[in-house]
Order: structure tokens, then sequence, then C-alpha cells
């Protein structure tokens, strides 16, 4: 059986886990996402986007 998931909810369960478990601070998370949002308009997110995508088809490839 195949589960598909979005990328997106994978890292925000992660997110999650940091702050409840990890006692990491709500506002470093939202700081971390806030640079991510910046760094999405720039020239690397070109070179991001391969690189997770690349990384996923790795993990994920049988």
């Amino acid at each position: 059986m195949t589960v598909t998931l979005p990328l997106v909810v994978v890292l925000g369960a992660g997110v999650w886990t940091a702050v409840k478990f990890l006692g990491i601070r709500l506002w470093v998370a939202a700081l971390i996402a806030l640079f991510g949002f910046y760094l999405s308009g720039t020239f690397l997110a070109p070179v991001i986007d391969e690189t997770t995508r690349s990384g996923v088809n790795a993990v994920t490839q049988k």
C-alpha cells in the first residue's frame, strides 16, 4: 500500500514535534519559516527545489 503525503505536512509534523518535545521555542520555528519564505524569492530557490526533489526521489525509489 502506498501512502502519499505532501512534504509540507511532513515538515509541519517535524516542527510540531520539535516545539513540543525538544523544547524549541515557537518564535524560533516561526523565524526559520520566515527565513525559508524569503529564501524562496532568491536565486537559490531552483537549486533548493531540485535538491529536495532529488533527495525525496532517492529515498522513495524502489
